[in-house]
């Protein structure tokens, strides 16, 4: 247990540290609450807890509604994608082709280079490892629950200057 105490706060405090990024994608999700369009939440894995909470809690995220090959993302709507892997990548290429602003919290890759704003996540510096080397437990849903909390924060405040 202590590792693992260890191991979410040398992670929040990372995150903690990225106020520009976090600025950026409150920034391009704020364009489309404003202009009266949709946030889509494109969660990926673990990190769907953020469209639970996003769509779900006591206070949900103003005009957010979760993403899906279904949706129809128009030129005012805006997608917040979430993934600790490379499994979104079909869905940035295609907005960034589409010329559909998005915020994208995921490990660095080509897509990154892609989003309006991105926030990368680091799952080494983070994991817990087991005797063999390999990755015992990556917390990627408290990761992008984190930046989620602290988007919407910041969205709830440009919204009311």
């Amino acid at each position: 247990m202590d590792l693992f105490t260890i191991q979410l706060t040398r992670l929040f405090e990372r995150l903690s540290y990225e106020h520009e990024a976090i600025d950026s994608i409150a920034a391009v999700l704020a364009q489309a609450a404003i202009a009266e369009g949709t946030i889509f939440i494109a969660a990926f894995g673990d990190m769907k807890a953020v469209t639970a909470v996003a769509l779900h809690s006591d206070e949900p995220l103003q005009n957010a509604a979760e993403w899906s090959p279904a949706s129809i993302v128009t030129s005012i709507d805006r997608v917040f994608i979430l993934t600790p892997n490379s499994e979104a990548s079909e869905l940035a290429g295609r907005l960034s082709d589409a010329g559909i602003p998005f915020a994208l919290v995921a490990p660095p890759s080509k897509d990154s280079e892609f989003a309006d704003a991105f926030l990368p996540l680091t799952s080494e510096e983070t994991s817990l490892v087991q005797d063999d080397g390999k990755a015992a437990l990556v917390p990627h849903a408290l990761a992008g629950l984190y930046v989620y909390y602290a988007v919407k924060l910041r969205i709830d405040k440009l919204l009311v200057e």
